[in-house]
C-alpha cells in the first residue's frame, strides 16, 4: 500500500539579522486604507454629479412673494408745501411771531428786552453758572432765542422763551429740554404732569416758595417741551400758590402755536 501523501510545511522566512522572532517581521501597511479612501472620493464625486443632473432636469421653482406690496410711484413732481403746511417756513421766519400774545388785562414785562430777542450772552446770564452755560450753548450751536412775558396784577409774572438751535449733528433742542426737566424733578416737593400733545413735555408746580429772590419768597411753576429745533421754556412766579392747570394750559397753547 502506498503511503498517503504528506502535506509539506511551508518554509519559514528567514529572520532578519539582529531582530529574532515574530517581532522582527517587516509588514507593508496602508494599501487597504488608500483603496477605501479612493473609493469614497469617487463616490462623493459621482453623487455630486448625479445631484446636478437631477436638479438640471427639474422645472424652476417659483420664489415666494415679497412681504410688502408693490407701491405705485407718483407720476410727475410733488407740489411744494404751502407756508401754512411747511413748519420750517414758520421756524425760519420771525420767531417772535410764534410766541403767545400777551393776554388782555395784563401789563408789559419791563424786565425783558424791548425787541423780544435774547442774544447768547444774555440768555446764558439767566443761569447760575453763566460762563459754563455760555460754553455749553456755543457747543450746542445756539442760534437765537425769542422771549415774551407779562405781569398779572402785582402778584404774578409770566416768562416764555423759544430757544432755537442749529441742529446739524445733534438733537440740541430735545437735549436742552430734558436737562431742564431733570433739574425741575430734583425738587422732591414739586408736582409734575405731562403737557398734552407734546410727547415728553412736562409741567411742574412747586408747593413751597423758592428762596431765590432775596426778601421776597415766591411760588414757581415751570414747563418745558420741544418741537423740531426749538425748545420751549415757561415760568410763572407768584406770591400765591399756582394751580397746576394754569402752567399746563399755558404750555399747551404755546406748543399749538408751533
Amino acid at each position: 500500500m502506498e503511503e498517503p501523501e504528506r502535506l509539506e510545511e511551508p518554509e519559514k522566512p528567514e529572520e532578519p539579522e539582529g531582530r529574532p522572532g515574530a517581532a522582527g517581521v517587516s509588514r507593508r501597511r496602508g494599501r487597504t486604507a488608500r483603496l477605501v479612501g479612493a473609493g469614497a472620493l469617487l463616490g462623493l464625486v459621482a453623487g455630486t454629479c448625479a445631484g446636478y443632473l437631477v436638479q438640471a432636469d427639474r422645472a424652476p421653482t417659483q420664489p415666494p412673494p415679497l412681504s410688502q406690496p408693490v407701491i405705485k410711484q407718483a407720476k410727475g413732481t410733488a407740489e411744494p408745501l404751502s407756508a401754512a403746511q411747511d413748519r420750517q417756513v414758520k421756524t425760519d421766519g420771525d420767531l417772535r411771531k410764534l410766541l403767545l400774545d400777551r393776554p388782555r388785562g395784563t401789563r408789559e414785562a419791563t424786565w425783558l428786552p424791548h425787541d423780544g430777542w435774547l442774544q447768547l450772552s444774555a440768555y446764558a446770564g439767566y443761569f447760575r453758572d453763566s460762563g459754563e452755560k455760555f460754553s455749553s450753548l456755543a457747543t450746542d450751536r445756539f442760534r437765537r432765542a425769542a422771549v415774551t412775558g407779562w405781569k398779572l396784577g402785582t402778584a404774578a409774572t409770566v416768562d416764555i422763551r423759544l430757544v432755537q438751535y442749529r441742529q446739524e449733528d445733534s438733537m440740541a433742542a430735545a437735549d436742552a429740554t430734558h436737562n431742564m426737566e431733570n433739574d425741575a424733578e430734583s425738587d422732591t416737593v414739586a408736582d409734575s404732569s405731562a403737557v398734552p400733545g407734546t410727547g415728553d413735555g412736562m409741567a411742574y408746580v412747586h408747593r413751597r416758595p423758592v428762596a431765590d429772590f432775596g426778601a421776597k419768597s415766591l411760588y414757581m411753576a415751570e414747563a418745558y417741551a420741544w418741537r423740531g429745533d426749538i425748545a420751549v421754556e415757561i415760568w410763572i412766579y407768584s406770591a400765591r400758590p399756582i394751580a397746576e392747570k394754569t402752567i399746563r394750559g399755558l404750555a399747551q397753547r404755546q406748543m399749538e402755536r408751533l
